[in-house]
C-alpha cells in the first residue's frame, strides 16, 4: 500500500488482515459500519472480519429506539431530512413499507414527509433495516460478519502480542481491535416494592396491567424528554386526546379521577419548542476552522472558553441575532463585558415564566411558525453549532472551563436544543389543562428510607423552606450520568490500567480552594499537580482509551458517550454518532496504512477531523 508523506512515497507491505470487534449494534455501531463501508477499497486489502456483540435480542437499533425499551407513544425528536444520511433516507424507507407495516406504526402513507416526527419505535426499525442492509453490503465486499444477539461482554482483556479478547458466557474470542459502543448505561437500583424508579426504561415497568389504572399522583424528578416518555406513555393508558375546534384534548378515563404526573424541575422550566433551521446537517467546523481554533490555545496549552466565546461564539451570535429580529441583545454581545455567563443568564431569563405551561404556550405561536413556515430561529442554531465544535476540543479545556461548561452551559444548552416535538407540547398543555400535570420548581431530592406508609418522601428546596412530598410511584428523569470508572464494564480493562480516568489540569491551581463542595470531591492530585474528575475515561482525538502510563492503546477504541463524556462532553444525537464513527473510520485506515502504530501526529489528527 502507497502512502505519500512530504514528497517521498512510503510503501507498507500488510501481511495479513485483521479482525474487528464492536461490542453494541446501535446507533453508534451502525454509523461506523457506514463508514467502513465507504471505504470499500481498504475494507478490501486490510478486514478479514467484523463481530458485532448485543446484549439484547434485537441488533441494530439501539436502547432509546427497541421496543424491548421504548413505547409507542414515546416521540423521536428528529425528522428525517436532519439525520445523517445511511443507505436510505428515514422517509423513504417509510414509503417503501407495506399498508400493514405502515398500520402497526401508525403511519399514513400519503402523509409520509421529510419534516415529521414519527415514534422511536419507527424510527427504531428504520435503524435495525439499515444495519441489515449495511451487514448485506459489507458481506458482498468479502468482509465476514458474525453475529451475537443477546450476547453480553462481560470483560476485555489486552495481551502484550496486540491481541484483545472478549470475554462472554461462551468463553474468549479473539481480535485485533475492539470498538466499545454500548451506548446507554443506566442503573439498576430500583426498588419496584417501593414505588421507586431510578430511570424510566424499559417503560414497561411503569405502566399498569391492562384493564387497570393508578389512581393516584405520580411524581418525575426532572422535566426532560424522559420526563414527556414517562408522561406520554401513562397518559395514554388514563384517557384519550381528542382534536377539537379549540385544539387538543385530554379526556380522562373513568376511575382515574386522582391520576396525575407532578414533574420536579430544580428551576421550574419547560424545555424550549422545536424550532425550524437553516442548515440541516451539523459540521463541526461550521463557523471556524480547526487552525483557527487550535491557534487560540494559550502559552499554557490551554483553550479559555471565554475566550472561545469571545473570538469564536461573539461574532457568529450577534449576526444570528441581527437576523432573527433580536437587534437588544445582538447589541448586547458587542459589550466584551458581556461575557459568556451573562449571555446564559440572559437568555434563561427569556424562558423564565411564573407559570412555565403558560410560557410553553406562549412560545408555542413562534414555534408552529419556525417550524410549519421553514423559518429558523438562527441563535439556536448557532448555539447549538458553537458548542458541538468545542465539543471535540474540550480536552484543551483546563478543569475550571469544563466546571463552568458543565454547571452553567450545558443545563442551558440541553434546555434549549433537546426541542420538544410541537406535537408533544400540544398534549403537555392538553393534560395541564385536565388537571393530570403539574409541574414544581425547586431541587428535589429522594430520601433512602421510605415512610411508614411505604410511600417514597420528596424534599424538596423551596425559597420560604424545604417541603415533603409523598408518592406511591416516583421515577428518575434526571438523565443519563456519566459512567464512572469504578463502574465502567471492562473491569479489566481498569485493573490492568489500560482505561484511565478522564481528568483536567487546573489553569490556576488556587481556584481549587473556592469550589463548591460537590466539585471540590472530584479534585485529586496528579503528578504533583491539582487534577479535576471530568467523568468517564480518557480518550484521545480519534477515540482510541488512554492507558494509567499515558499511552494510547492501539487495540481497544470507546465510542460510547456514557463512557467518553468527561473529554467529549456535547456528544449526542444522530449527528455525533456519525461524526464519531467518521472519525474513526479515518483514523483506522491510517493506523492500518502505519502498520498499526499507536502514535498518530496532531497533523494527522487534523486531516481527520476536517475530512469530516
Amino acid at each position: 500500500m502507497a502512502r505519500f508523506l512530504g514528497g517521498i512515497t512510503i510503501i507498507t507491505v500488510m501481511s495479513r488482515k485483521y479482525h474487528l470487534a464492536i461490542v453494541g449494534s446501535g446507533p453508534s455501531a451502525i454509523y461506523l459500519l457506514k463508514h467502513l463501508l465507504e471505504q470499500s477499497e481498504f475494507l478490501n486489502e486490510n478486514i478479514a472480519s467484523i463481530s458485532v456483540y448485543e446484549k439484547g435480542n434485537l441488533m441494530g437499533m439501539g436502547m432509546p429506539y427497541s421496543p424491548e425499551m421504548v413505547d409507542k407513544a414515546n416521540m423521536a425528536n428528529i425528522p428525517s431530512e436532519e439525520m445523517p444520511p445511511l443507505l436510505v433516507s428515514f422517509a423513504d424507507w417509510l414509503r417503501s413499507l407495506d399498508l400493514v407495516t405502515l398500520e402497526e406504526l401508525e403511519v399514513v402513507r400519503e402523509e409520509i414527509s421529510e419534516q415529521k416526527i414519527y415514534s422511536r419505535i419507527a424510527l427504531g426499525k428504520y435503524l435495525q433495516a439499515q444495519y441489515q442492509a449495511l451487514i448485506e453490503k459489507l458481506a458482498n465486499e468479502g468482509v465476514k460478519i458474525h453475529e451475537f444477539p443477546g450476547c453480553r461482554v462481560l470483560d476485555i482483556l489486552c495481551d502484550k502480542a496486540g491481541k484483545a479478547f472478549l470475554v462472554t458466557g461462551n468463553g474468549r474470542h479473539s481480535f485485533d481491535k475492539v470498538f466499545i459502543a454500548t451506548g446507554h448505561h443506566w442503573p439498576k437500583d430500583d426498588r419496584p416494592d417501593n414505588g421507586y424508579y431510578a430511570s424510566p426504561w424499559p417503560i414497561l415497568k411503569l405502566l399498569p396491567k391492562d384493564g387497570e389504572y393508578f389512581n393516584y399522583p405520580i411524581g418525575t424528578l426532572g422535566a426532560s424528554l424522559s420526563a414527556f416518555d414517562v408522561v406520554a406513555s401513562l397518559a395514554m393508558r388514563h384517557g384519550e386526546f381528542i382534536a377539537s375546534s379549540s385544539g387538543l384534548e385530554y379526556r380522562p378515563a373513568p376511575g382515574t379521577e386522582d391520576f396525575k404526573i407532578v414533574m420536579h424541575a430544580g428551576h421550574g422550566k419547560l424545555p424550549h419548542l422545536r424550532y425550524g433551521i437553516e442548515k440541516l446537517q451539523r459540521k463541526i467546523y461550521q463557523h471556524v476552522t480547526r487552525e483557527h481554533l487550535l491557534s487560540l490555545v494559550n502559552v499554557k496549552g490551554f483553550l479559555r472558553i471565554d475566550f472561545y466565546f469571545d473570538v469564536v461564539c461573539r461574532p457568529a451570535l450577534r449576526h444570528a441575532f441581527m437576523r432573527d429580529g433580536l437587534s437588544e441583545i445582538a447589541e448586547l454581545l458587542k459589550d466584551k463585558n458581556f461575557t459568556f455567563a451573562k449571555f446564559v443568564g440572559k437568555m434563561n431569563e427569556e424562558h423564565q415564566y411564573y407559570d412555565a405551561f403558560a410560557g410553553m404556550r406562549a412560545e408555542m405561536v413562534e414555534a408552529r411558525d419556525s417550524v410549519l413556515g421553514n423559518n429558523p430561529i438562527h441563535w439556536k442554531e448557532v448555539i447549538d453549532d458553537l458548542i458541538y465544535t468545542l465539543n471535540f476540543h474540550a480536552e484543551l479545556m483546563p478543569a475550571e472551563d469544563h466546571i463552568f461548561l458543565n454547571s452553567t452551559v450545558m443545563p442551558f444548552l440541553m434546555n434549549v436544543i433537546a426541542a420538544l416535538p410541537l406535537g408533544s407540547g400540544d398534549q403537555l398543555l392538553a393534560l395541564h389543562d385536565a388537571g393530570k400535570l403539574e409541574l414544581i420548581p425547586g431541587m428535589a431530592r429522594v430520601r433512602d428510607e421510605p415512610t411508614e406508609k411505604g410511600l417514597i418522601t420528596v424534599r424538596v428546596q423551596q425559597r420560604d423552606g424545604d417541603e415533603e412530598m409523598h408518592y406511591r410511584m416516583f421515577v428518575d428523569c434526571s438523565g443519563q450520568k456519566p459512567v464512572a470508572i469504578e463502574h465502567y464494564p471492562f473491569a479489566s480493562l481498569v485493573t490492568t490500567g489500560v482505561v484511565r480516568k478522564a481528568q483536567a489540569k487546573f489553569a490556576n491551581e488556587r481556584n481549587v480552594d473556592s469550589l463548591p463542595d460537590k466539585n471540590a470531591e472530584r479534585v485529586a492530585t496528579g503528578n504533583g499537580r491539582k487534577v479535576y474528575d471530568t467523568g468517564g475515561i480518557d480518550i484521545d482525538g480519534t477515540y482510541r482509551v488512554i492507558g494509567t502510563n499515558g499511552r494510547v492503546s492501539s487495540m481497544i477504541y470507546d465510542i460510547s458517550f456514557t463512557h467518553t463524556t468527561g473529554v467529549r462532553p456535547y456528544s449526542y444525537g444522530l449527528q455525533s454518532c456519525s461524526d464519531t464513527g467518521a472519525i474513526v473510520a479515518q483514523s483506522l485506515k491510517l493506523a492500518f496504512e502505519e502498520s498499526l502504530q499507536s502514535k498518530i501526529s496532531e497533523n494527522e489528527v487534523t486531516q481527520i477531523y476536517e475530512k469530516v
